[in-house]
Formats: structure tokens, C-alpha cells, sequence
């Protein structure tokens, strides 16, 4: 088996699921930052994700889901997903977002598996509180070595693209691993660095 395993935010969905929720109760900005921070590997990950969860408390469900069912793909993510799928890929979705969005892409995109995490809710509303499976810096490079463990890939046929500080300990176990408009971090660890927000770009390198 071959696997790629694709972040979320900014990789295969075109911006920020937290930006985009924060909008509806005015804190885009304050959320950006912290962001910003997390994903240049100046914020620990765990930390700056419950932080900003926390400041959604209230947010209805309805619209939550909503906003992430209408999330837009990255340019040319059904297209990549469509081929690679075509040379014997299964193709992963990792994600320090949340399942409110993965799973409705999972559908839109033709994803294999989606791995996210969840936002608590209580009586229809946002208790500010989550949990899940990629809440860690390391959290999808342990989850992608159980995935290659229970599919017998090994890293010479495992490709990750992402863009931010948590996605880098899913380069440890890859053998191609994508920089896709990534910060400069990502950059220096990666050895496909690709700067046009267009996953067709991907396509060249293999």
C-alpha cells in the first residue's frame, strides 16, 4: 500500500477553520494571532488549540456546521486527490481542526480516512472545551506510524504535505515529505517545497 496523508487548514481546505468560526462572534483577529504563533512553532500546539477553542464558547453548533460544511477546498484538491488515488494511494486527512469540517470534506474530496478532533457541546452551543486525536505537536506523526504499522507501508512509499510546526513530526516517517505554502520552518525539513496554492502542483513531483 502507498499513503499520503494531507493536513487540513491551508492544505487541502483553502484558509483557517478557527478563523472562519471566529468571525461569527468577532475575534478573528485575536485568533489569527495565535495561530500565526502556533504554526511557526512559536506556541506549543496543545496549548494555543485549547486556548482558541476556548474563546468560541457560546458559538451554536447549528452554525458551526454550517460554516464548515461550506469551507473551501484548497485549488486543485479533488483533482490531486482524484490521481493519486489513481496510482495506488490511500489518501489521509490529519487535523488539528475538528470533525465538524473533515468529515464533510472526507465526502467532497473522496478521502480514505479523516483524523480530527471534536468540539464539546453542551444543550446545542459551544462549551469552549476539546478533545480528540491530534490535540499534541506529535500527535500526527505517532498516528501516521500506527496507520503504516496497520497497513504495512513503509516511509518509502508514505508522502505528507503540510504547511505548519505540527505538521512536521508526520516528516519523520515519510519518505517524500511537501512544504505546500508552508512556513519557514516546514521549509527547511521538507524536500518538495511547492509555493503555488494549487495541489496540482503535487502531481509533478511523483
Amino acid at each position: 500500500m502507498k499513503l499520503a496523508v494531507f493536513d487540513f487548514d491551508s492544505t487541502l481546505m483553502d484558509g483557517e477553520t478557527l478563523e472562519f468560526l471566529a468571525r461569527e462572534v468577532g475575534i478573528a483577529a485575536e485568533i489569527k494571532k495565535i495561530t500565526y504563533k502556533a504554526m511557526n512553532g512559536e506556541l506549543d500546539f496543545f496549548e494555543s488549540l485549547v486556548k482558541r477553542v476556548s474563546l468560541l464558547k457560546g458559538l451554536s453548533l447549528r452554525r458551526v456546521n454550517d460554516i464548515c460544511e461550506n469551507l473551501p477546498p484548497m485549488k486543485g484538491a479533488r483533482e490531486t486527490i482524484k490521481e493519486l488515488k489513481k496510482m495506488g494511494f490511500k489518501v489521509v486527512c490529519f487535523s488539528g481542526g475538528f470533525k465538524n469540517a473533515t468529515i464533510p470534506f472526507k465526502e467532497k474530496l473522496g478521502l480514505d480516512c479523516e483524523f480530527s478532533n471534536i468540539l464539546h457541546t453542551k444543550e446545542g452551543v459551544l462549551t469552549g472545551l476539546v478533545g480528540g486525536e491530534m490535540m499534541f505537536n506529535d500527535s500526527k506523526g505517532q498516528m501516521l506510524k500506527r496507520l503504516q504499522e496497520l497497513t504495512e507501508t513503509p516511509p518509502s512509499q508514505t508522502l505528507a504535505v503540510g504547511d505548519g510546526a505540527n505538521d512536521l513530526s508526520m516528516f519523520k516517517y515519510a519518505g517524500k515529505r511537501v512544504a505546500f505554502c508552508a512556513k519557514p520552518l516546514v521549509k527547511e525539513q521538507a524536500d518538495i517545497i511547492i509555493e503555488e496554492k494549487n495541489l496540482t502542483e503535487l502531481l509533478n513531483y511523483l
